[in-house]
This record gives structure tokens, C-alpha cells and sequence, in this order.
């Protein structure tokens, strides 16, 4: 049986989709189907049932699954360990993220980052859902908030305040709200359809704290930044998103003498990884870049 076609059989497994796992892989489909194929003779048996709308795995490779998935991830522990003693940043890092965080934060350090780690190949996938690690090909992840508990390592790469905007020609025409309770005279956007908190920040008891529920919801802050730059409304805002157009004049900041909530990004892996030098670094350079005092 060959490393290949093992990693293969695992991804087809996990994504029961031959179609999923080429992409999964960064390979063609025709390269997995080989990969079954040649596993299935190897082990004298059909791994999968294809003969019924959506694959499923047969008892053969049922019992092969977990065999399969635990020799991939030891040679991908092997080979982590050797990159990260011989110091060498190396191949493809996989790196899953928001669209803000990806937007706002990442990409503006990915061209130096890749000059200066010229053998490292960089995929961003960008989303923002549950991340099965290790048994999904991805070598790190960026979360924003709160996270749950696990046995994953989670560095914190920096503290987010959140910002109450609106963008002048808004607060010309609706007025501006001398407390969180006047937020119910105004159209709102959140993140979310459902009443949330509003307010500047846990200690913001001058201007209080109360629960509206939205007039506008939109999902990312990267989406959102145009419709309250645009006069759609009030919105609370990353401060790395909303640094800039507060600066320049596009938003203006509601209460600031009051501190926002305060959001933590994380940098998570696995924690029973050793880790690997192209995700070390990554991350030290991430560290760095945004800890620069004059970044925004």
C-alpha cells in the first residue's frame, strides 16, 4: 500500500466525495480515483459502494478508515518534527479564516511573508465554520472570539476593541444618540438576526448597556463597513476595521471616551502536532506585522 494513495482513502472518507477530496488535496480527480483504485487491489476488496447515489464506505473500508487516517497524520507529525529541527519553512500551509480577519489582518503581510519564506505555499481558506483538526487538511486556524474548550493549542494574536460608528451624513440626518437607550430611535446592523447587547463596553455605565434587536443584519464586518460608511445605519465595527475610516473622516465613533468590548483572535493547531517551521513562522511573522505601532 502506498503513503499516496492511504492519504487519499482517508480524505475520501472523511468527505465521502471523491470530487471533495481531489479539492481537498489539490489534486485531480483523476488522480484519486486512481489512488482508490490501486488500494482497493492492494487490499483485495471495494473500499467504497459506488453503485448507490452518495458514496459510503463498505466494512473493509470501515476497518480500514482509521488505520488509513492514523498513518497519514504520523508521517505528516515525522514530518513536521524534522522541518521544525532543521529550521526550514517548507511546502504548502494550509490556513483557515475569516473573510475580515483574511481581508483586514492576513493578506496585507502575505507578500512579504512569502518573500521572505520563498519555499512556503500559502492557502487561504476562507470560512468561518467548525474545523475538524487534524482530520481536515489544514495546518492552522484563525479564529475571532470566544473559544471552545479542546485539547487544541490556541495563541492569542491580538485584542480587537469593537467601535459604535455611523458615518456623518447619518448622524446629520437621524441625529446622534447621547446614550445606548437612544439606539432604539435608530436603524441598527448587526451580525446576526436576533436582539443583541449594545454598548460601549462592560464598564460603559455612563452611556449603559441595553438589547435591540437589528434593522439590517449582515453576517462579516468587511460586508458591513460600506453599508455604515454608506448611511445605512449604526453598527459596531472591529477597531482594524474601523480605524481608517474614523481617521479619515468616513465614520464617526460614537462615545469613544468609553472603552468597547474587547474580542480576542486566536491562532489555533493541534496541540498533539509537533510544530512545523512554515506554520511557525507564519505565525511569528502574523505576530509581528501586527504589532507594528505605526500598521494602521
Amino acid at each position: 500500500m502506498q503513503l499516496d494513495d492511504l492519504r487519499a482513502f482517508a480524505r475520501i472518507a472523511d468527505l465521502l466525495s471523491v470530487s471533495a477530496a481531489a479539492r481537498a488535496l489539490s489534486v485531480p480527480k483523476s488522480s484519486i480515483s486512481r489512488s482508490l483504485a490501486r488500494l482497493e487491489r492492494d487490499v483485495g476488496a471495494a473500499l467504497v459502494d459506488r453503485s448507490t447515489r452518495h458514496l459510503r464506505l463498505t466494512d473493509a473500508g470501515v476497518a480500514l478508515y482509521p488505520h488509513a487516517l492514523r498513518i497519514a497524520v504520523d508521517v505528516d507529525e515525522a514530518a513536521a518534527a524534522l522541518d521544525g529541527l532543521a529550521g526550514v519553512a517548507r511546502g504548502t500551509l494550509r490556513v483557515s479564516l475569516p473573510f475580515t480577519v483574511a481581508v483586514a489582518l492576513v493578506s496585507p503581510m502575505l507578500p512579504a511573508f512569502l518573500a521572505a519564506n520563498p519555499e512556503v505555499r500559502v492557502v487561504l481558506d476562507v470560512e468561518n465554520h467548525f474545523i475538524d483538526m487534524p482530520v481536515e487538511p489544514v495546518d492552522l486556524v484563525i479564529r475571532v472570539g470566544t473559544l471552545t474548550d479542546s485539547d487544541l493549542i490556541a495563541r492569542r494574536l491580538m485584542s480587537s476593541e469593537t467601535w459604535t460608528c455611523a458615518s456623518p451624513a447619518y448622524l446629520t440626518a437621524r441625529g446622534t444618540p447621547a446614550s445606548v437607550a437612544d439606539l432604539g430611535d435608530h436603524t441598527l446592523i448587526a451580525y446576526s438576526d436576533r436582539a443583541t447587547t449594545w454598548g460601549p463596553g462592560p464598564f460603559g455605565d455612563a452611556v449603559g448597556r441595553a438589547e435591540f434587536l437589528p434593522g439590517v443584519v449582515v453576517s462579516d464586518s468587511a460586508a458591513l463597513l460600506p453599508v455604515v460608511v454608506g448611511g445605512g445605519g449604526i453598527a459596531r465595527l472591529p477597531d482594524f476595521i474601523a480605524a481608517a475610516p474614523v481617521a479619515d473622516g468616513r465614520l464617526v465613533r460614537l462615545w469613544p471616551g468609553h472603552g468597547g468590548d474587547l474580542i480576542d483572535i486566536h491562532a489555533i493547531y493541534p496541540s498533539r502536532h509537533s510544530l512545523s517551521a512554515k506554520v511557525r513562522v507564519f505565525i511569528d511573522a502574523l505576530l509581528a506585522w501586527l504589532h507594528e505601532p505605526d500598521r494602521r
